[in-house]
C-alpha cells in the first residue's frame, strides 16, 4: 500500500468512525429509554411508507430539477463582470528565450493601454510539469462584450499582428480556455515576489461542479492562512468541467509546509475525502513568473 492509499484509508476510517459513533449514541439513547424495539419497528414502517409514497409520487411529480439559472450563475460572483482567458503555449525548446523576450516586449503594452478593456493577470514559464511551456492569464472586465471588443481592436493593431506572426514561428502547439471565477475565491491581484506559483487543474466528472463548489466554499477557509490562495476558476469554453486553482508560495519548501499544515485543520480531511471521487484527472504545474507578470 503506497502513501496515497494509506492517506485515503485513514480518511475513510475517520469518516466511518464519526458516522459509527453517531449511530452508537442513538442506539444507546434508545436502549436507555426502553424504545429499541419501537424505534426499529417505527423505522421499518416509515421506510415502507416512504417507498410507497415515493412510487406513488413518481407517477405525477417531475424528477427534473426546475432550476431556471445555469450552474455558472450559482458559482460565480457575477458572470457579466469578469471573464478570464488562460493560454497554454508549447514552445520549441530552442526558441524559449526569444519567445519570452517577445512576450515581455508586447504583452505589457496591451495591459497598460486603457483602450483595451483587459488586464494581464499573470504570465509564467512552467518549471515542473510540461516543459518549455508558457502560461498566460487575461481578465476581461465586462465579460464577453469586453472580450469581443479586445479581439476586434487587436486585429487592427499592426504591432500585435506582427507579434502573432513571430510567435507562431516559435510554437509547437497552443490552446486556451475561457473561465469564470468562483465566488468564494480571491480575485487575483498583483503580488510582489519572488514567488513560485502552482496551477492545479482538475477535470471533473460531468454534473459534479455544484458539488465541488459546495465543498470548496468551506475548504478555502483552511487555505488562507499564508495568503497562498491566488484564484479559483472553472471553464466555460474549451475543456468543460475543468477547474483551475492558482496558489503562490515562496519556494517548494514553503509549499510543502503549507499543504501539510492544512491537514491539521478539523474538516480538511473530509473535504479531500469527498472531492477526490469527483475528479477524473488532475494535473499540477509549478511555474516561474516572467519579468512582465503582475504576479511576481
Amino acid at each position: 500500500m503506497n502513501t496515497l492509499q494509506r492517506d485515503q484509508w485513514k480518511m475513510a476510517t475517520r469518516v466511518l468512525q464519526r458516522f459509527g459513533n453517531g449511530l452508537s449514541q442513538a442506539k444507546n439513547t434508545a436502549q436507555s429509554t426502553g424504545q429499541t424495539v419501537v424505534l426499529s419497528r417505527g423505522l421499518s414502517a416509515s421506510n415502507h411508507r416512504s417507498r410507497e409514497d415515493s412510487w406513488f409520487k413518481s407517477l405525477f411529480v417531475r424528477k427534473v430539477d426546475p432550476r431556471k439559472d445555469a450552474h455558472s450563475h450559482l458559482l460565480t460572483k457575477n458572470e457579466e463582470s469578469n471573464l478570464y482567458k488562460i493560454q497554454f503555449h508549447n514552445v520549441k525548446p530552442e526558441c524559449l528565450d526569444a519567445y519570452n523576450q517577445l512576450c515581455e516586449e508586447t504583452l505589457p503594452s496591451i495591459h497598460n493601454d486603457k483602450y483595451y478593456p483587459c488586464e494581464l493577470v499573470g504570465t509564467w514559464n512552467t518549471w515542473y510539469g510540461e516543459q518549455d511551456q508558457a502560461v498566460h492569464m487575461w481578465r476581461y472586465r465586462g465579460g464577453y462584450p469586453a472580450l469581443t471588443e479586445v479581439m476586434s481592436k487587436l486585429r487592427q493593431n499592426k504591432e500585435f499582428m506582427k507579434y502573432r506572426e513571430e510567435r507562431g514561428k516559435m510554437l509547437l502547439s497552443r490552446r486556451n480556455q475561457l473561465l469564470l471565477e468562483f465566488s468564494f475565491w480571491n480575485e487575483p491581484i498583483p503580488r510582489k515576489g519572488p514567488n513560485i506559483y502552482e496551477l492545479r487543474s482538475y477535470q471533473l466528472r460531468p454534473g459534479t461542479m455544484i458539488e465541488w463548489g459546495n465543498y470548496w466554499a468551506r475548504a478555502i477557509g483552511y487555505r488562507q492562512h499564508n495568503s497562498e490562495a491566488v484564484g479559483g476558476f472553472f471553464s466555460q469554453i474549451g475543456n468543460l468541467y475543468m477547474v483551475h486553482h492558482l496558489w503562490a508560495y515562496k519556494d517548494l519548501e514553503a509549499r510543502e509546509a503549507t499543504r501539510n499544515a492544512a491537514w491539521q485543520h478539523e474538516g480538511w480531511d473530509e473535504v479531500v475525502y469527498y472531492t477526490v471521487p469527483l475528479i477524473q484527472h488532475m494535473d499540477s504545474r509549478i511555474m516561474i513568473p516572467m519579468k512582465a507578470s503582475p504576479l511576481q
